[in-house]
């Protein structure tokens, strides 16, 4: 397959959605000899910002000369982002030279019956990753697990630390409906022996999954805890951050935006002096560096300075909080806040934590088939009905939110990452023609 054919055929495997277990991934990686047990690697679950804990960590060992592969989902422009070596995603001939062998593969498994039934999206893209990262001798893999984590397809890894950032009320249906049930299955990345680093402070779900570590002899570590020291000192855009444990204190200010960041951060911190014990030394010094040269699409991201548009793909409640936060630390202004989301999603409870930021709510639908309508989002949070302007297409919500507000005005767009995907793509076609 050429890569327009590879897309072409993924598109087509996406409809088959979400499926539990491991033995899809492990037959397929079996008959490749296990690429995934290649490489030593770091695996990061949670409900928020793993993503940007594994863009943090990916440029730490970047920063110490180390070549890096890099797993994460979803993409906003391209599926390549998600595979990346040494911050570069993975090229077009090597995506589809790689897809292909593995659709031939699948057919022989299947037809063979060694494998029951055809692997999903996220399955085929996490054994494509494995493969590339073995193919070009990556000196450690960062895997950022997709939904839940016990039968998630990252999860057939043995990492040397694995790390769980925050856990908040998300895929219900899936996960569990208490946090405590959310956090057990979130737990099921935990490994006999591996070091553990917790960023989770809600007491019930840590509870959760601090007996699973001890079930597994997993040293436990609480990244913010009594031990532990963190602070911060507002700057004119983001904040300097002061994190300290075992008497030692990191001063940094990440590029990426808000004190959710700072947070992150810290995991980062922990999660690379853990694996200065049981991997290879990481200076403190480079530490700092990775943390604050690391970039993050879409994460609180400046895709325009005049007017000021600010990019999130805040999607549940405790990302819109995040978001919220640093508009209410940073932002002066009144706002217009472009907003579509996933059907799924509590609705009203993000329009409750957005909608009052801004003086126009402009409502846009992305092209997923899972997206809610617009006219869906208005009836779930009629409360803010005066300040909706409805505008379907994601690229004229755009340009009336560009209308509506001054040079010196602030435009937001959350709700979902594939809006941030899709108006990115406006931007960057901007930026090209200028």
């Amino acid at each position: 397959m050429n890569y327009e054919q590879s897309l072409v055929y993924l598109d087509q495997i996406q409809n088959l959605g979400i499926k539990f277990g491991l033995d899809n991934v492990k037959t397929i990686l079996s008959s490749f000899n296990d690429p995934h047990t290649q490489y030593p690697s770091v695996l990061v679950a949670g409900t928020n910002g793993k993503g940007s804990v594994c863009a943090m960590m990916s440029q730490v060992l970047l920063d110490h000369g180390l070549c890096p592969g890099l797993y994460t989902s979803p993409h906003l422009v391209t599926v390549r982002e998600r595979i990346q070596i040494a911050r570069e995603p993975i090229s077009k001939d090597d995506f589809s030279r790689h897809l292909t062998h593995l659709r031939d593969k699948i057919d022989g498994l299947i037809a063979s019956k060694e494998l029951l039934s055809p692997p999903t999206y996220f399955e085929m893209l996490s054994c494509l990753a494995f493969l590339y990262f073995a193919e070009k001798h990556v000196d450690m893999a960062i895997l950022e697990v997709g939904m839940g984590g016990r039968y998630d397809a990252t999860n057939v890894v043995t990492p040397r630390v694995t790390a769980i950032t925050t856990i908040s009320p998300e895929h219900q249906k899936f996960l569990g409906e208490t946090l405590s049930e959310i956090a057990a299955e979130k737990a099921g990345i935990i490994k006999p022996g591996v070091p553990l680093v917790c960023g989770v402070e809600d007491r019930e779900a840590q509870v959760t999954i601090r007996k699973r570590a001890e079930e597994l002899d997993a040293p436990f570590f609480a990244v913010l805890s009594e031990d532990t020291h963190f602070q911060r000192k507002k700057t004119e855009r983001n904040f300097i951050f002061e994190y300290g444990l075992d008497n030692e204190i990191y001063t940094y200010s990440p590029s990426l935006l808000g004190e959710h960041q700072g947070k992150n951060a810290a995991m980062t911190i922990s999660i690379s002096r853990q694996l200065s014990k049981n991997w290879k030394h990481l200076e403190k010094s480079r530490i700092i560096h990775g943390i604050e040269a690391a970039q993050w699409p879409g994460r609180l991201e400046i895709v325009s300075e005049r007017p000021l548009v600010l990019v999130d793909g805040a999607h549940n409640e405790e990302g819109a909080k995040a978001l919220r936060a640093y508009a209410q630390e940073f932002i002066a202004s009144p706002c217009v806040l472009v907003f579509a989301v996933m059907r799924d999603k509590n609705i009203a409870g993000l329009s409750e934590i957005l909608f009052p930021l801004a003086h126009t709510v402009i409502l846009t639908r992305f092209p997923f088939f899972k997206a809610a309508e617009p006219e869906d989002i208005q009836r779930q949070a009629s409360r803010f009905r005066s300040r909706m302007i409805i505008q379907p297409d994601v690229r004229q919500a755009v340009q009336t939110a560009l209308q509506t507000v001054s040079t010196d005005g602030v435009i937001l767009a959350a709700g979902s990452l594939f809006l941030v995907g899709e108006i990115k793509k406006i931007f960057n076609s901007v930026k090209e023609r200028d």
